[in-house]
């Protein structure tokens, strides 16, 4: 084995490096850190794609999309028929600053100044927790994606050369999708819909943020559930408003006379599957909850974010089909049915809204991605949509039920697991005594990404516990993963 060989597979080996990655990525990683710190020198010669290979064990097409990605970033050069060596990274910065020149000082300041906005968007970095490890709430199983199906669509879009889909949406989007996305509405969520309410946006993020910016100003208030959906708390708060945590309880968002009060501009709630407790709205509070808006002049942010994923009977039917009194902005993301990346959302508003809502889309987001806006359409209308949410609906059905059984056996007195049967994650209930940040992180350590339940309330929590995901699992995982979690579940109760 070659010293750099060797060098490569010493830093392959450390534990916990970037261990979530893949083989290229991790390779890829690995020699850039050691060009970053020099020990591999400007000019070393690494060994060949598959001399590397062989010596760590990977495939030669790892090593060699490792190097075509080092070398398109300016880390190395290949000299043809010489081989591949480091660059001179040096001598590179250099010639960005000109061949002579003086060194340019830096005039920013050392310690950057954000806004009082921006330290309080900043203080909670969600990024990094989300990442997608073993029982990740929230994360979809994209590795089913029908990769193949959706190429075909797309490559016959391209073939079309239509030059309208190269331009921005100025319409609310893509005609065909906003069709496609009205009837699937209807009959699978009885939403009362017409196709010029559609808005195609790119995903929740962006549905909430143009509400936020049209329908309210700063220092309005904004009811929101506690506990509530991290990232609507981030768009309300970039917005300046005032948020008013209301408690939610086994039926939903719990108005008491404190809340009834004060006087809203903006409420959001998550009334089929409520994020995170899993709570679903009652009748009468969904009524109760339509009541108020119209009393306060106030416009209800409905996030259906997950309602395919409905194991038992039908999907619920969502809040906008009961709003007589068009109060009701509905919104909701192909990013958990689809693939995350694809970040394609809708939002549906009432009527008197449409012309101010397809004004501000176009102006202040410049939508676009209208060729993959048509490859979803032509997916949901020949019929593709509906059995691929089929297919992932039983496997998630199906893990559901393995990471409810493999908990079950281990954990003890006093911790029971959620009986709703939707969404993508499970909540394990734990007694008050117990810190379920603390129990969060002992789970991190062994490479288990569960969130605590306390976290996500504004005031004092009400309740313990951890969100674990099942969607991104295979069964092995489930298996093996559950064991280890029941047992740091278990261990934490009894400490």
């Amino acid at each position: 084995m070659s010293p750099t060989s060797d060098l490569l597979a010493h830093a392959l080996a450390q534990t916990g490096f970037h261990s979530r990655l893949s083989q290229q990525r991790r390779l890829y990683e690995a020699a850039k850190a050691a060009i970053h710190q020099q020990r591999l020198g400007a000019g070393s010669k690494l060994p060949s794609s598959r001399d590397l290979a062989r010596d760590l064990g990977m495939a030669r097409n790892t090593v060699i999309a490792a190097f075509e990605q080092l070398a398109a970033e300016g880390y190395v050069v290949s000299a043809r028929g010489s081989g591949t060596y480091v660059a001179d990274l040096q001598a590179h910065r250099a010639s960005m600053r000109g061949v002579g020149a003086a060194p340019q000082t830096r005039s920013a300041p050392r310690h950057a100044r954000l806004s009082r906005r921006g330290q309080e968007l900043t203080a909670y970095a969600a990024g990094p927790q989300f990442e997608i490890q073993p029982f990740a709430p929230g994360e979809p199983d994209f590795s089913s994606f029908p990769f193949k199906l959706w190429q075909r669509l797309q490559n016959r879009v391209w073939r079309e050369a239509r030059h309208d889909l190269l331009d921005y949406g100025q319409s609310g989007g893509h005609l065909p999708l906003r069709r496609a996305i009205t009837e699937y509405l209807r009959i699978s969520r009885s939403v009362k819909v017409e196709v010029e309410q559609v808005m195609i946006t790119a995903g929740t993020q962006q549905s909430l943020d143009l509400c936020a910016q049209l329908l309210a100003d700063a220092g309005d208030t904004a009811w929101v559930e506690d506990p509530c959906y991290w990232g609507a708390r981030r768009v309300f708060q970039a917005r300046e408003l005032k948020l008013r945590p209301i408690t939610v309880d086994a039926d939903g968002i719990a108005l008491d006379e404190a809340d009834l009060a004060t006087k809203p501009r903006l409420i959001y709630v998550t009334p089929s599957h409520q994020y995170p407790t899993g709570a679903v709205m009652s009748l009468a509070r969904r009524r109760e909850l339509l009541g108020a808006a119209v009393r306060k002049d106030a416009w209800i942010l409905e996030d259906d974010y997950d309602s395919e994923f409905r194991y038992t009977g039908r999907p619920l039917a969502a809040l906008q089909g009961l709003d007589d009194d068009d109060r009701v902005l509905y919104m909701g993301t192909f990013s958990k049915v689809l693939y995350p990346g694809i970040k394609v959302g809708y939002l549906v508003v009432p009527p008197a809204l449409i012309a101010a809502f397809r004004s501000a889309l176009y102006d202040l987001q410049r939508p676009g991605q209208l060729t993959v806006q048509a490859t979803l359409a032509d997916f949901i209308t020949l019929g593709h949509f509906t059995t691929h949410v089929r297919k992932i609906r039983q496997t998630y059905g199906a893990r559901r039920e393995l990471l409810r059984r493999m908990l079950a056996q281990q954990l003890p007195a006093g911790v029971s697991i959620s009986r709703e049967e939707s969404g993508l994650h499970l909540v394990i209930e734990l007694p008050d005594h117990v810190d379920d940040v603390a129990l969060a992180q002992r789970a991190a350590e062994a490479q288990i990404s569960v969130k605590a339940l306390s976290t996500y309330y504004m005031e004092a929590p009400r309740r313990r516990g951890l969100l674990v995901g099942y969607a991104y699992c295979t069964p092995e995982q489930i298996t093996d993963y559950g064991r280890l979690l029941g047992a740091i579940i278990a261990a934490g109760v009894r400490a």
